[in-house]
């Protein structure tokens, strides 16, 4: 029992201004982001080669898998089907909202570069499994493609990050102490 009759003075601020701090330094991280990939010069010089390897390694699991493709630039394809690999279908968005929201949210800078990488690889994982998916549901069952590139798998694509996100901030971002800051920002 505590003698001390007085109310608790509480350190935190009511009102929602971690919240307003992480939604501000995401839409901010996720805009400037954004912003660079869209020039011509990243595009050309960063992004194409990306996704360059990214066929190269969609090419490669196909051929395991017995298609036959072959791979010229950023497209694969074979007697029965080809795909373009575009912005959009290479993972970078995905990986730009996890990026986003780590920096946006208060953990080390360890912390943060621990779940950066190792987001990117699982995104990159998923990604490759969508274009492989996508290449056989096109060669297979073409008309199911459209549907299956669309909804099912920029959905799956995305919410990978979502999940990667939450299973970080809850798993390896250290929570500030009471009433001190991580090394946010």
């Amino acid at each position: 029992m505590n003698s001390d009759s007085s109310p608790s003075k509480s350190t935190e601020r009511p009102g929602y201004r971690n919240e307003i701090k992480f939604l501000l330094v995401f839409a901010l991280v996720l805009g400037g982001t954004f912003t660079l990939l869209s020039l011509e010069s990243v595009n050309d010089r960063v992004i194409e080669p990306f996704t360059g390897l990214i066929a190269k390694a969609s090419g490669v699991a196909l051929n395991v898998l017995g298609q036959g493709v072959e791979r010229t630039g950023t497209m694969i394809r074979n007697p029965r089907f080809a795909v373009n690999i575009k912005n959009g279908c290479n993972g970078v968005e995905a990986m730009v909202i996890l990026l986003a929201a780590i920096v946006a949210f208060p953990a080390s800078w360890r912390a943060r570069w621990i779940g950066l990488a190792l987001g990117t690889v699982v995104i990159q994982v998923v990604n490759l499994i969508r274009v492989v998916a996508l290449f056989l549901t096109g060669a297979y069952f073409p008309k199911l493609f459209d549907s299956s590139h669309t909804v099912i798998w920029q959905t799956l694509v995305i919410l990978s990050a979502v999940l990667l996100w939450m299973y970080w901030a809850n798993r390896f971002a250290i929570p500030p102490s009471d009433g001190a800051e991580a090394d946010a920002h």
